[in-house]
């Protein structure tokens, strides 16, 4: 026990050491960088609460500390189990729906690295070698003796009219995240429900999480394609439809296509969407269990079990269009007392417009508002060279001249004696015609920086056939640009590139290609031309509520002829792919 206290003692020492080089550091308005992280859970007979103390807010959390380190920080000495009273009474205190104090206990301290957190999300990252801030961790535990109705949490100070310290905190009930990561500045009231965790919540509407609703709905509006998207509980389905989930607490992985299943052939033919004031049918494209985040979603790949109350479906419905739509709406039909509204969305290019949907106003409509929508159009990329007999017989005449008019003028020009005007004129005319006419004449037809603009004008137009979701008009557009040899390996391997695994296989629609670096030289006795390209492409897709984003690094070997009057890729070998 003395091993283990001189030990914990040593470690408190050097995080002590470190508070004044700490307290001048600037203020992270960021709840998951706060100095103190409290992180909170909710069990059927207790609350543990988790502490990371940071070196700046050792003073408010004082009596929590060994005797040895409260007296090192000047302190008279006091019992440490009179001050554990004291701080479980009055420094961090969790109250019941009466608002008497829980008694708590002390079951853990001990030195720690702080635990390295996503600056959004708050989630965990990992540590580099080296990195790391000391801080003290604390597990203390709040007897409840069943299951209140309310929870009261109030941080150090709070009581007594200041907050003396800094602390950013995240409650769970039953492993769900009640709150997205914020600030415990005054005593904060949590309502508890216990038959199904999803629905507690703070009082406090600033607290509430932001995926906090069980069923949410989006439309997303593009060219050639409408997408309804809703994301959903299974268990609050159950509510409309027997699932089999009733006193479930897990859906398997081996239940979990089944219930797909059922879920689709439920949702297929409600909530109806019309299109320019007409009813349509689509199709389901994905059904997918996801995760979801302040910064992200994505899908459960490989499958897992999970846990019926945070268990999170989306199911894709997809509404071929011509063009670009002029009206789409969908009426949304699925309200009880538990679901009184459901937050939506419509989304185009401009962005997206949010809603929340009632029974009094169940209709999320979206209108063509748009000035100058994105249409998908391939770019015009410079023709090869033609008459290409001219451009030699240009070629040649300015070489003879060349040569005639320095057999005739050389031997005087050597003596410094110069020829007339008209002479120098011709000389500088012949070499202005070989200069233009020569690389035309050898097939080129471009100098690299013009060739660099060809292959630009080619990236962007294989992406932007992938605009089409019909497979054939992508295959028609791609054919523009890609010789039929190599038109099925650029169709597959662009697809592959455009598809984010993450989201299901949810396409990227390609906003910007840059390349970066870049070189050309001429193939098949200047017929054509070769190019080692390195580029950037970034790409968008919305889905599940959110604007997935994407930017590929690529280097490439490229091989470009002219046929049928026009440039085309005959070759491509990719060389190196990254995310970046």
């Amino acid at each position: 026990m003395r091993t283990l206290r001189r030990s914990v003692l040593l470690g408190f020492a050097g995080l002590l050491a470190a508070t004044a080089v700490l307290s001048d550091a600037l203020v992270i308005t960021r709840a998951m960088l706060a100095s103190t992280i409290a992180e909170i859970f909710v069990e059927e007979d207790s609350v543990v609460v988790e502490l990371e103390i940071g070196a700046q807010d050792l003073q408010a959390f004082r009596n929590l500390l060994p005797d040895q380190l409260y007296e090192r920080m000047g302190y008279e000495p006091e019992p440490w189990i009179d001050r554990l009273q004291r701080f479980v009474a009055e420094d961090f205190l969790v109250a019941d729906e009466r608002g008497r104090p829980l008694f708590g206990y002390l079951r853990e301290i001990e030195p720690r690295t702080r635990i390295k957190r996503d600056e959004v999300t708050g989630e965990p990252l990992p540590l580099e070698p080296g990195e790391g801030e000391p801080v003290v961790f604390a597990r203390v535990v709040y007897p409840t003796g069943g299951r209140p109705a309310k929870l009261s949490f109030s941080p150090p100070g709070s009581s007594r009219g200041a907050t003396t310290a800094n602390v950013g905190f995240v409650t769970y009930h039953h492993t769900l995240p009640i709150n997205d990561f914020r600030y415990l500045g005054v005593e904060e009231t949590l309502e508890l429900d216990w038959e199904d965790p999803w629905f507690s919540e703070f009082e406090n509407r600033n607290l509430r999480r932001q995926f906090f609703a069980p069923i949410s709905a989006f439309l997303y509006v593009e060219p050639y394609e409408v997408r309804k998207e809703i994301v959903l509980r299974p268990k609050d389905l159950q509510q409309w439809v027997d699932l089999g989930l009733t006193g479930r607490d897990t859906i398997r992985v081996e239940e979990q296509e089944e219930l797909k299943r059922q879920i689709v052939e439920f949702l297929r033919d409600r909530n109806p969407l019309t299109i320019d004031g007409v009813p349509v049918e689509g199709y389901v494209d994905r059904v997918h269990f996801i995760y979801r985040n302040i910064r992200t979603s994505g899908v459960i790949d490989p499958p897992e079990d999970l846990d019926i109350i945070s268990a999170t479906l989306g199911v894709i419905f997809t509404y071929p269009v011509d063009g670009l739509p002029d009206s789409v709406a969908m009426t949304w039909e699925l309200f009880n007392e538990r679901i009184p509204m459901v937050p939506s969305s419509a989304t185009d290019e401009a962005g997206s417009l949010p809603y929340i949907l009632s029974p009094g106003d169940d209709v999320l409509q979206w209108h063509n508002f748009l000035t100058n929508p994105t249409l998908p159009t391939l770019v015009e990329v410079a023709a090869p060279p033609r008459f290409r007999l001219l451009y030699a017989a240009g070629a040649l005449m300015g070489l003879i001249g060349l040569v005639v008019l320095v057999m005739r003028h050389g031997k005087d020009v050597l003596r410094r004696q110069w020829p007339p005007r008209r002479t120098w004129a011709a000389f500088a005319a012949s070499i202005v015609l070989v200069a233009l006419a020569l690389p035309r004449a050898l097939g080129l037809g471009v100098a690299s920086g013009q060739a660099e603009n060809v292959m630009d004008g080619l990236l962007r137009n294989v992406y932007l056939a992938f605009d089409y979701r019909d497979e054939g008009q992508i295959y028609d557009m791609l054919e523009r640009s890609v010789t039929g040899d190599l038109l099925t390996d650029i169709y597959l391997e662009t697809r592959r590139s455009l598809e984010l695994a993450n989201q299901g296989g949810a396409r990227a629609k390609v906003k910007e290609v840059e390349i970066l670096d870049s070189e050309f030289r001429s193939v098949d006795g200047g017929a054509g031309f070769e190019t080692r390209l390195v580029w950037n492409v970034m790409g968008s897709v919305g889905h599940w509520g959110h604007i997935h984003r994407r930017t590929n690094q690529y280097e490439a070997r490229f091989v470009v002829r002219a046929a049928d009057g026009v440039w085309k890729i005959t070759d491509m070998e990719l060389l190196q792919e990254q995310r970046l």
